[in-house]
């Protein structure tokens, strides 16, 4: 990026057709292996959406696949709100319990994990408990997670995807009562300094101010 909410690519974007990008990741996934892939892109470029259209794809060709919502994978309200329900920091730092992710999902289908994972574990609209019971995972899934903010957090995955949306672009798809999440989610995505080595440069990126006309920044 250069400068506060100024999207630029590391090269010229590569317009790519949206089945072709669904194929491309799951061909990305490796063969005969459990897979972990990320979608990170903010609410407003509905990343869940997305990572369910890729997994559709991925049972069409024999593999078993799932879809994480990060949304299922919230702290508790009195952990989100302690410094009130619109603090910019604590949505970048707090809302999402990446460590659970790792913990409950990603951790399990690895070498010596005990190959099941847990799909929920807290509901956001009730702020209870998901109650959710573990999936049992085949040597061959693909579990996707999907949300905001997932990259630069270490976590332990085959393929990373960024549905990059431009500042107005944000701005304009951002449903307005969450408007006070864009400047958290800008300044997130302009602290990962993919040059420097900071953060690991998704496998994807894509640009996804229009979804049904997207492409690929070249590395």
């Amino acid at each position: 990026m250069d400068g506060p909410g100024k999207m630029v690519g590391v090269g010229q974007p590569v317009p790519i057709f949206p089945d072709l990008l669904v194929e491309s990741i799951v061909d990305s996934c490796p063969d005969g292996a459990r897979s972990i892939v990320v979608i990170d892109g903010a609410d407003a470029a509905l990343p869940v959406d997305f990572a369910t259209r890729t997994a559709e794809h991925a049972r069409s060709r024999g593999r078993p696949a799932a879809v994480v919502d990060l949304h299922d994978y919230v702290r508790p309200a009195s952990i989100r709100f302690e410094y009130s329900r619109t603090d910019e920091l604590s949505y970048r730092t707090l809302w999402f319990d990446y460590d659970a992710v790792a913990r409950e999902v990603i951790a399990p289908l690895r070498p010596g994990g005990r190959g099941h994972f847990l799909p929920r574990l807290w509901d956001e609209t009730t702020d209870r408990s998901a109650r959710a019971h573990s999936i049992e995972a085949p040597p061959n899934q693909i579990v996707l997670i999907a949300g905001p903010m997932l990259l630069g957090r270490g976590l332990d995955v085959d393929v990373s995807v960024q549905l990059r949306l431009s500042e107005g672009a944000l701005r304009r798809r951002t449903d307005p009562a969450d408007h006070w999440t864009c400047t958290a989610l800008l300044e997130y995505y302009d602290g990962l300094d993919y040059s420097s080595g900071s953060a690991e440069r998704p496998d994807f990126v894509v640009r996804w101010d229009h979804p049904d006309r997207p492409a690929l920044e070249r590395r």
